[in-house]
This record gives C-alpha cells, sequence and structure tokens, in this order.
C-alpha cells in the first residue's frame, strides 16, 4: 500500500476511517464544507484524495453533527481549526455563541466559560486523533490480511509520516 504522507486517502477510505458515508463525503466536498487538500476530483474518473489533517478536520465535522450542530456551525468550527495550526492532539474546540475557540488548556476553558461565554459544546480533540489512527491502522490491518500480503499493513513509520506531513509531527 502507498505511504499515506504521499499518496492521501480514497473516498472509500475516507468514509471507512471517518464513519461517514460516500454521499456525505460528496456533498461536504461539493459544498465547499472540506474539500480535499492532496488531490481534488477533476471530472469523471478523477479522484479525490484527502490527507491527515483532512480526515480529523472530517471527524470533528462528524462528531459535532452527531452532537446536534448544524452544517453552518460546524462549517465555522471547522474554519477556527483551520485558522489554528497548532497541533490538535492538545487542544479543545470550544463552541460558545456564534464562535469557536480552540482552547489549549483547562485554565483557558474556565477563563472563557469566567467571560460570560455560554459554551455549546466542548470537543477534546486528542480522541479524535486517537481515532483517527485507530481507525488508519485497522483499515490497513483488513487491507493486509485481504492482500495475504506481509508488510502491506500500515505501521507506526506510516502514522508518524502522515502526522508529519500535516505538521504535528
Amino acid at each position: 500500500m502507498e505511504r499515506v504522507d504521499q499518496e492521501g486517502f480514497r473516498g472509500p477510505q475516507v468514509c471507512a476511517i471517518v464513519g461517514i458515508s460516500y454521499r456525505q463525503l460528496d456533498y461536504w466536498a461539493r459544498t465547499d464544507l472540506l474539500r480535499p487538500s492532496v488531490a481534488d476530483a477533476r471530472g469523471s474518473g478523477t479522484q479525490r484524495l484527502y490527507s491527515y489533517r483532512d480526515l480529523l478536520e472530517l471527524k470533528v465535522i462528524k462528531q459535532l453533527l452527531d452532537a446536534g450542530l448544524n452544517l453552518q456551525e460546524a462549517r465555522r468550527a471547522v474554519e477556527c481549526l483551520r485558522r489554528s495550526g497548532d497541533d490538535l492532539s492538545t487542544a479543545n474546540l470550544v463552541l460558545a455563541g456564534g464562535g469557536s475557540v480552540l482552547a489549549r488548556s483547562g485554565e483557558e476553558i474556565v477563563d472563557l466559560l469566567r467571560g460570560g461565554q455560554g459554551v455549546f459544546n466542548i470537543v477534546p480533540l486528542a480522541g479524535v486523533v486517537g481515532e483517527v489512527d485507530a481507525a488508519i491502522v485497522g483499515l490497513r490491518r483488513a487491507a493486509a490480511a485481504s492482500d495475504a500480503r506481509p508488510g502491506s499493513g500500515a505501521n507506526r513509520s506510516e502514522l508518524a509520516g502522515a502526522r508529519a506531513a500535516t505538521g504535528r509531527g
């Protein structure tokens, strides 16, 4: 299998990793909620390719929708993640009123609450990172088992490479 940091993830892989339908993924790409950052589809017969960071953002979107947010609120939250560019594994996404903020510590969350912000939801992003990593490993193991070729599953170095490509190291 290709190295995930070089080739990206195809639509069916993304759906399996994130836990969404292909129809949702296609709709989100067509409405610019999240376009693939590795390669966008260019007509019939081409594939969208998503980066590791795209997977994290898609997982956050899914969690937000599952928690009751609408697509517009999820869009604002993802825009906050994109602006930050920070290591997502140590942050919490705080949805307050009409906006979203990344809080890196418990003190920052308390300060937001103290400042009168009506918090709607807090999404710990470390959980998202762990879920995506586990899904990638599971997907690669399943592919390796079906191929029956030794060494075709994902390993820690492939995940590290995907993380490095997103600046998460």
